[in-house]
C-alpha cells in the first residue's frame, strides 16, 4: 500500500520550522502538518505572502523572517529560534540566471546549499527530532561535484548544472549529516528527500520564454504539489522511517508516484566527498557543528 499523508499520527504539542513555506510543496506541507495539530514557523524571505498563506491555512502557525541568500540573516533567525523538533529544508531556486549572494556565493549554490548548511548547523542544538532536507532527482544532472570551483570562479556558468550541484550538495549534506550524528550517539537523525517534478514556480524564474511554458509541461510528466509534498512529510513525521534511505518518488523516473526507497546517483553516494563539501561549506559559512 503506498503511504498517505492520512498515516500522519497527531502532532499536537510537536514544532516544525519549515523554509519556503509560502508557495509551492512548502505551503502544501504547512497546510498538512497544521492540520495534524503541529506547530509551524514558516521561516520565509517574503513574509507578506507567508502571513496570507498563513491567514489562509490557519492552526497554531506565525511567520520569522528568514533569507537564505545572506548569512547576516541566517544568523538572526537562528538567535530568534527556540526549542522545536523538526527542520524541513524546503526553500530552492532552479536554473536562475547568473548572480551572486549578498556573501558572493553563486546563488543557487548558495541559497539551495549553503543556506540550508548554516542554517541547520546554528539551529542544531535546539532541534529534537529531526533534519529533513529536499534534494531532487536532478542531481544525477551533473556528472561531477567541482569541489574547487563550487563557486563558479573559474569556470561558465551553465544554470542546469548550478542546480544540479546545489541539489547534489543537498543529498551530500544530509547523508554526511546522519553519518556524523550516528558517529556522535546523537539521537537526531537527518534524512534526504526528493519530491519528484512538479508545476510550482520553481519553472518560472529563468527569465527566458521558458517560463510561459515550463509549468504547463511539467503538469504532463509530474504530479501536484499536494502529492510532492509526500516525501517531506513521510521523512518528517513517520517515527521508523530509515534515514539511510533516500527517500521519493520512483515512476516516470522519479517524476511521480508514491513515496518509496529512490535510487541516486553513484556520486551522491562518495563518503570522501561528503567529507570535502562538509569541510568546504564550513569554511565559506564560518559555521561550525557542535555534535
Amino acid at each position: 500500500m503506498a503511504w498517505k499523508p492520512s498515516e500522519i499520527p497527531d502532532l499536537t504539542g510537536r514544532t516544525f520550522v519549515i523554509t519556503g513555506a509560502n508557495g509551492g510543496i512548502g505551503k502544501q506541507t504547512t497546510k498538512v502538518l497544521a492540520g495534524k495539530g503541529a506547530t509551524i514557523i514558516m521561516a520565509c524571505r517574503n513574509t507578506t505572502t507567508a502571513q496570507q498563506v498563513a491567514d489562509e491555512i490557519g492552526g497554531d502557525i506565525s511567520v520569522s523572517a528568514l533569507d537564505l541568500s545572506d548569512l547576516s540573516s541566517i544568523r538572526e533567525f537562528a538567535g530568534r529560534t527556540g526549542e522545536f523538533d523538526v527542520l524541513i529544508n524546503n526553500a530552492g531556486l532552479m536554473n536562475i540566471p547568473f548572480s551572486r549572494t549578498r556573501d558572493g556565493f553563486e546563488t543557487q549554490w548558495g541559497v539551495n546549499h549553503l543556506g540550508h548548511f548554516a542554517l541547520t548547523g546554528l539551529l542544531l542544538d535546539r532541534i529534537g527530532d529531526r533534519v529533513v532536507s529536499l534534494a531532487s532527482v536532478a542531481h544525477r544532472q551533473t556528472p561531477k561535484l567541482w569541489i574547487d570551483d563550487l563557486n563558479y570562479e573559474h569556470r561558465r556558468y551553465q544554470r542546469n548544472l548550478a542546480y544540479a550541484q546545489a541539489k547534489l550538495s543537498n543529498l551530500m549534506f544530509a547523508r554526511e549529516l546522519e553519518r556524523r550524528l550516528t558517529e556522535a550517539g546523537s539521537t537526531k537523525r537527518s534524512y534526504a528527500v526528493h519530491p519528484g517534478v512538479s508545476a510550482t514556480d520553481l519553472f518560472t524564474r529563468t527569465e527566458t520564454l521558458i517560463d510561459k511554458v515550463a509549468k504547463p509541461a511539467v503538469r504532463l510528466i509530474g504530479h501536484s504539489p499536494a502529492r510532492a509534498a509526500h516525501s517531506s512529510l513521510f521523512a518528517a513525521t513517520m517515527p521508523d522511517a530509515d534515514p539511510n534511505t533516500y527517500w521519493g518518488p520512483t515512476k516516470w523516473f522519479g517524476s511521480q508516484g508514491p513515496v518509496e526507497p529512490s535510487p541516486s546517483s553513484k556520486l551522491s553516494q562518495d563518503r570522501e566527498m561528503w567529507r570535502r563539501l562538509w569541510e568546504e561549506s564550513e569554511r565559506l559559512t564560518g559555521v561550525t557543528y557542535k555534535f
